[in-house]
């Protein structure tokens, strides 16, 4: 076996497992405070919605999968959706319009006040996810971001989650993993600890 090849290996994998150790041990608890926005807009009756682009088109696919089946607790069926999957919408509005709008006029058809809209853009500059967080906070959605160190779309977030490294394969790792913490979080709040929710449905 190739020496180069295996520390290749290595340094990856410490390279990752360091990013993330550093991630969830210095932002645990803005974590937290999503998982429990998404639960509360849930407990509400609203949607969350994904979007993003290559890979992290894949991963809003998969998050959204996760909420409609299940993630690791069997419980009902939670409504998400990944704005990435219908062809003939895509390619319509991609046609018509242009591929910047892909994801703005599904928020705008389906979003309405008090829905969730996640968008994923590595770079924090993909036009088509700016595009629709800014539809999203137009319809008074709540807006989350996932991106590297930073970009244009951290304005347009009520909760901007940032990964501080400029390998987007790495970024998109702790994308994924935040992305299952939110999951087993919203899980948690909906239907493990409903009690700790209960001030912020009443208002307090």
């Amino acid at each position: 076996m190739s020496e180069k090849a295996t520390e290749l290996v290595r340094e990856y994998g410490l390279e990752g497992a360091r990013l993330r150790e550093d991630f969830f041990s210095q932002h645990s608890a803005h974590v937290v405070a999503v998982g429990r926005a998404l639960a509360l807009s849930l407990a509400r009756g609203c949607k969350i919605f994904f979007c993003g682009n290559g890979g992290s088109a894949a991963d809003a696919q998969h998050l959204a999968a996760e909420f409609v089946n299940r993630f690791q607790l069997e419980r009902p069926p939670l409504p998400a959706l990944a704005l990435t999957t219908d062809t003939s919408a895509l390619t319509a509005i991609g046609n018509d319009y242009g591929f910047d709008l892909i994801f703005e006029k599904q928020v705008r058809a389906l979003g309405a006040p008090g829905d969730v809209l996640v968008g994923i853009s590595t770079s924090g500059s993909s036009p088509n996810v700016l595009a629709a967080m800014r539809a999203a906070r137009e319809k008074g959605m709540l807006t989350v971001a996932m991106t590297g160190r930073n970009g244009e779309i951290v304005p347009l977030a009520d909760y901007p989650i940032l990964v501080d490294h400029d390998v987007t394969a790495l970024i998109q790792e702790i994308h994924i993993a935040v992305g299952h913490m939110l999951c087993k979080l919203v899980d948690f709040f909906l239907f493990e600890a409903v009690n700790e929710l209960r001030p912020y449905l009443d208002g307090k």
